[in-house]
């Protein structure tokens, strides 16, 4: 998944938020260079990393990018995901999405202290408004484009962003049966944290 839904199966705990959208820039033991709620909160963004990859859904899902896209399938797929929620009726409307982000946002200027590379994103995401741009093809068409930047080998963000419009009905097909199933093993796994 990708940065909405991380931030979304937080369940709004300020700790979980921080370290479920950090987790990707802390390797190995510089997780515990933050507190034990962000500690959890990576716990938690690994949990569903790998809830998500290891779903049939998922992996015949992947399959859809997998042609333009390669080993970066995945990748891809968790921006539609993201997509596809920030378009759920079930959980956002507009204007509660735009508020839901700005709660991110500023959950996330509060704290000081997080790895570099994050750091540099962090401005970009609130100036751009990642998480409610989401919801438009414009905003994925662009994270797709950002996505081509970072990789190692591809060149061209069109093929896939192809891909995704030509198969837009089959993908939502996808995180509708997929979500569900995700939301409540995140929920359980949030609150055994809590329990910890």
């Amino acid at each position: 998944m990708n940065y909405l839904a991380h931030a979304f199966l937080s369940f709004e705990k300020k700790d979980l938020v921080i370290g479920n959208l950090i987790s990707d820039f802390v390797k190995g033991r510089k997780k515990y260079d933050y507190r034990e709620g962000i500690q959890q909160g990576i716990a938690l963004h690994r949990a569903i990393d790998e809830f998500t990859d290891n779903h049939i859904i998922t992996r015949q899902a992947k399959l859809i990018f997998k042609p333009a896209a390669g080993a970066y399938a995945g990748a891809f797929l968790d921006i539609a995901y993201d997509h596809f929620l920030a378009n759920d009726k079930r959980y956002f409307t507009p204007e509660s999405l735009s508020l839901f982000s700005q709660g991110v946002y500023d959950i996330l200027i509060t704290e000081e202290k997080y790895p570099e590379k994050f750091s540099r994103v962090l401005p970009f995401m609130i100036e751009h408004n990642w998480l409610y741009n989401y919801r438009l093809e414009y905003g994925i068409e662009k994270s797709f484009e950002g996505l081509v930047k970072r990789a190692a080998y591809l060149e061209k963000s069109e093929p896939v962003f192809d891909l995704f419009k030509k198969n837009y009905a089959l993908l939502a097909g996808s995180y509708h049966h997929f979500f569900d199933e995700l939301y409540t093993f995140a929920q359980q796994f949030a609150d055994r944290l809590h329990k910890i």
